[in-house]
């Protein structure tokens, strides 16, 4: 009987249009400049009334919107940038601006504008950008819920026909001789922009899906532009720009100044990092996005670049702030209003055209449709720009700020933006966040509870020297010669601690009771070590010395058995009393193991060993070769079928690891037995009676692996391979391939097959190499072995 070749060295197809036919690469690439040109109208529509609002907003030229936009969409899409981010007029610098506009001019915030871009790359050389995203989640929504305030209710005076104050206090001072005297012509605007707004992604019917394609806030600012063509209100006003009045240094204080620059460059870069993530995780959810930017990261790696990650490409994005501030545009950021429509319309062809284009949309637009642009009312730009400022202060985060116990530094965050400003109030922010890791690491719950067999200890909290004085106290408490049971709840545990619970164990012990130390889930407390506190093997690396001396009168049967009994002896005096509380709790709720291991019976391939794992950590299946024979093969080799659907069925658990070793005897078998037409001895040679062995019965099961490796040569493709280093011989080539094989056998058996499927079973292929004590894992779409390393800990 021949093998069939294996299904995963078959060349993969190539893709296919929606005709079933070889799509050809012109026709990829009209469809792809047609994403483009649809998604960059979309953003185009998008960005200009935000532009125009952000504009107005800040109190700067209205045009400073549209040339941040134009540069934003051009020099950024030209240059990089982050993946799936359009860059524009940010919003969560509103307030910033607005400040710097008042305090030094438009021409001195067009300076600052200019300086932060410079720091901004500045910190992207020293790649210390992205530690903005080590901040609270609680901060940044306090941050950004309190500057959408601010700017919802300075716009709101502009929809009631005057014009916002300098800070909100005064801003809201003003609002009760406003509310009884507003305009009525702006206000009637302001709430037909506001309907609008809220009304049009609800639209019903097929005429309401039609009509969602262009783009709410170009819908709303058309409907009050035409309802206010009648009415007599402040328009947009675009004056001619002149670039000789373009920046000027700022007069002040020099610290007022750097605390300026500072802001600028901290809330810009916090809006784009934080853009950038979630426009990551918009691109993980859809699938032809995945497929899209699978592709890109193939021909970048075929060009020798990486791949693109949110932080790691944003030149582009750090340098557009410095041409925005030269050429009279404001701060940039890569903003979440834009970036979301570019990654719904164009995530699947290239993300540079669609941001050049539309960048090249909002300079047409400047200059040929400025007529156009002045008939748009304020009062629907102020309405636009405080329903943005709304909705970032949308308060349905706050049920999962309070779940993680942060509505404190929320709160606080928050009102020290909307009173003092954003800086202080990040500083406020930091500052709340610091007490609160501080009290949670201080803060320790020690109680005492009487129990029919003694006592129970139970601290919750991490157990530093801050709480030493108190559980002195609760100890104290214990009456003399009592059975004390003390759990230790936290994760973590200083020497002022430990040294406390020891000295009084210790004593209490001497004095006739009985203590027993637990950490979490039970498992005995053990004294940390200076590198890692896991040495599991530390008492086997001289399991030697349980050897019995050899004698001349000794034969080998009774020195083997004396070595048995002498390592069980070791095993009770030093490794069971510090096991048997934890043998006993699984004895009491039974085994649940988390990892199926199926791997060979070689007596040098020590699994607790090689995984760090103790009693009740995995379930182990070993066999000669860790063969894993498919269903229906032979009712003879029913025991590890049976042992992998107990796993799978009863046990549940959540994955099967197939691992190989170097130097096996049933791979050496195999190749013999490719070599001879007789049937391979139990000594891997052949047989000279030709009669079928136990093992030669057994090791038929691994010649599709032997027919899979001989597939391999012949074709020339579809090796698997080590990553570091090349493979040493046929003997642990066919290991490796073993493990790839064993690992299809495995999903051959319908009930692994099934838990696959529903996600709930992960399989895994391992390799280890005895001599160098290396343990391999397989990465099964390039069928490659990688090694692990111990730095794989730390990142853990």
């Amino acid at each position: 009987m021949h093998s069939q070749p294996p299904q995963s060295t078959l060349p993969p197809q190539a893709p296919r249009g929606h005709n079933g036919d070889s799509q050809k690469p012109g026709h990829a690439s009209r469809s792809t400049w047609r994403r483009d040109l649809s998604a960059s109208l979309v953003i185009f529509l998008i960005a200009v009334p935000l532009s125009l609002g952000i504009a107005l907003a800040t109190g700067a030229p209205l045009q400073s919107g549209l040339v941040a936009a134009a540069v934003g969409g051009i020099v950024a899409g030209v240059l990089g940038g982050a993946p799936l981010q359009v860059s524009g007029a940010a919003i969560g610098l509103v307030m910033v601006s607005a400040e710097l506009v008042q305090r030094y001019g438009w021409r001195a915030t067009c300076a600052i504008t200019a300086l932060a871009g410079l720091a901004q790359l500045a910190l992207g050389a020293a790649r210390v950008a992205r530690a903005a995203l080590a901040i609270s989640p609680a901060l940044v929504h306090g941050l950004l819920a309190g500057i959408g305030i601010t700017i919802a209710l300075g716009q709101l005076h502009v929809v009631l026909g005057e014009s916002p104050d300098r800070s909100t206090l005064e801003n809201l001072a003003a609002f009760p001789s406003e509310l009884a005297h507003p305009y009525p012509p702006a206000l009637l605007i302001g709430a037909i922009t506001m309907a609008v707004l809220a009304a049009w992604p609800r639209l019903p019917g097929r005429a309401g899906r039609w009509a969602r394609r262009l783009p709410a806030p170009l819908a709303a600012l058309g409907v009050a532009t035409g309802a206010g063509l009648t009415l007599e209100v402040p328009r947009v006003s675009l004056p001619q720009w002149e670039m000789e009045a373009l920046p000027a240094l700022p007069d002040g204080p020099v610290l007022g100044i750097f605390a300026a620059v500072l802001t600028v460059t901290l809330v810009a870069s916090m809006e784009s990092l934080l853009s950038a993530v979630a426009m990551e995780r918009l691109k993980a959810e859809r699938p032809d996005a995945r497929e899209g930017e699978a592709h890109r990261a193939g021909a970048a790696a075929e060009a020798g670049r990486p791949g693109n990650e949110p932080g790691e490409d944003e030149g582009g994005q750090r340098s557009v702030p410095v041409l925005s501030g030269l050429l009279g545009g404001l701060p940039l950021a890569g903003g979440a209003p834009r970036g979301p429509a570019d990654a719904a319309m164009g995530l699947a062809g290239s993300h540079k055209k669609s941001t050049v284009l539309h960048g090249a949309w909002v300079l047409v637009c400047v200059g040929l449709l400025t007529a156009v642009l002045e008939l748009i009312p304020l009062a629907a730009l102020a309405a636009l720009i405080m329903f943005v400022g709304v909705r970032m202060a949308g308060f349905a985060h706050i049920k999962h700020v309070r779940r993680h116990r942060e509505f404190p530094m929320y709160a606080a965050t928050l009102a020290s933006v909307v009173l003092l400003g954003v800086l202080q109030g990040v500083a406020v922010g930091v500052a709340i966040a610091a007490l609160l890791s501080l009290r949670r690491i201080t803060h320790t719950s020690i109680t005492v509870t009487p129990e029919e067999s003694g006592h129970r200890v139970r601290i919750n909290g991490q157990l530093t020297f801050f709480a030493v004085p108190r559980l002195s106290r609760a100890l104290a408490q214990l009456p003399d010669r009592a059975s004390v049971v003390i759990e230790v709840g936290g994760s973590f545990m200083d020497h002022a601690a430990y040294d406390t619970l020891q000295t009084w164990s210790n004593a209490h012990r001497t004095a006739g009771g009985h203590v027993v130390l637990q950490g979490r889930y039970g498992r005995p407390l053990a004294e940390p070590a200076a590198a890692h506190s896991c040495r599991p093997w530390t008492p086997w690396r001289n399991h030697h010395c349980t050897r019995p001396p050899v004698t001349v009168d000794s034969s080998a049967e009774a020195g083997g058995e004396r070595q048995l009994l002498g390592g069980v002896s070791a095993f009770q005096r030093n490794t069971a009393p510090l096991v048997r509380d934890e043998l006993a709790r699984l004895a009491r709720e039974g085994q649940r193991p988390s990892q199926l291991f199926l791997t060979c019976a070689d007596s040098r391939l020590v699994t607790s060993m090689i995984t760090s794992s103790g009693p009740g950590d995995l379930f182990t299946v070993r066999n000669v070769g860790n063969l894993m024979p498919p269903p229906g093969s032979d009712g003879s080799c029913d025991s590890v079928g049976a042992a992998v659907e107990y796993a799978v069925e009863v046990l549940k658990v959540g994955s099967i690891t197939v691992c190989g070793h170097s130097g096996c005897g049933a791979m050496q078998a195999l190749l013999s037995s490719a070599e001879s037409p007789r049937p391979v001895g139990p000594t891997g040679r052949t047989d000279p009676s030709g009669a079928q062995t136990p093992l030669s019965r057994w090791l038929r099961h691994g010649r599709p692996s032997l027919a899979r490796m001989q597939y391999i040569g012949r074709l020339g493709r579809g090796e698997v391979a080590l990553a570091e280093r090349p493979v040493a011989d046929d003997v642990e080539r066919l290991a490796l391939v073993n493990v790839v094989q064993q690992l299809d056998h495995l999903m051959a058996h319908p009930c692994v097959a099934r838990r696959v499927a529903e996600g709930s079973l992960h399989l895994q292929g391992m390799y280890f190499h005895v001599a160098e004590a290396q343990a391999y894992v397989l990465d099964q779409r390039s069928r490659t072995f990688t090694a692990v390393r111990p730095e794989v800990l730390d990142a853990v």
